[in-house]
């Protein structure tokens, strides 16, 4: 008995020990990625432009188009295809992404204008708007794709992909945010926000989350599990 528990004592050392040489070799976070105030500053957002001025139709929204006095014209419900077209009687197909209700409208008209009526007066409105989403990825236990909901944040986002896995590398949260046409990104460190050192981010549309990999921590949860399941302890009498 004796025998076994050093056996098994020399196996936990060794895993303990190649866990510390890892954590050493350990190649250091990519100092070019901006991380801390720095992060936060760098996917800063003016809450002006949160909500844009005009909103732009996009494929999977869904519009109706009426004709005025020309009920087989109109349209009570259409979605703009993943092309960004829409098919209308006569007129066929017609782009409709990237522009707004009332500038299709106008683009409606003149369709019609050029061959088919005189003076016609055209109404688009939107009737649903395409999901917005966010993307939680990496070291999650169920990455993928969420609703967006008002008021988000990095702490919300994460409990909807149920939290990171114990593989995951916590100072290395990265956040992708498009920002003027531009992707930037940042990085956040999850024990500091679920602490109250720095805030909890608040997050937009169109978001993408990356949770990091440790590979210090599986070598050691790997260790820990190659371990024999005995007490390596005896009470003192």
């Amino acid at each position: 008995m004796t025998q076994t528990l050093a056996k098994a004592a020399i196996l936990r050392l060794s895993a303990l020990l190649a866990f510390g040489l890892l954590a050493a070799c350990q190649k250091p976070i990519d100092p070019v990625m901006p991380a801390g105030q720095a992060g936060y500053d760098a996917v800063a957002v003016d809450p002006v432009n949160l909500l844009p001025e005009r909103y732009p139709l996009g494929p999977g929204d869904k519009i109706s188009v009426r004709v005025y006095g020309e009920t087989e014209l109109s349209l009570s419900e259409i979605i703009i295809d993943n092309a960004g077209f829409v098919s209308l009687p006569l007129v066929g197909d017609l782009r409709a992404a990237g522009f707004t209700a009332s500038e299709l409208a106008r683009n409606v008209e003149a369709a019609y204008a050029a061959e088919f009526l005189r003076d016609p007066q055209v109404n688009v409105s939107i009737l649903e708007a395409r999901k917005r989403t966010i993307t939680v990825e990496g070291e999650v236990k169920v990455p993928g794709v969420f609703p967006y909901a008002e008021g988000q944040t990095l702490l919300t986002a994460l409990a909807l992909a149920q939290s990171p896995t114990e593989r995951a590398k916590l100072d290395e949260v990265i956040v992708f945010r498009t920002i003027g046409g531009q992707q930037s990104a940042g990085r956040f460190d999850l024990r500091d926000i679920r602490g109250g050192r720095m805030p909890d981010l608040a997050l937009v549309p169109g978001d993408v989350v990356v949770v990091g990999y440790s590979s210090v921590k599986s070598a050691y949860l790997d260790a820990v599990k190659a371990l024999p399941v005995i007490g390596l302890f005896r009470p003192i009498t």
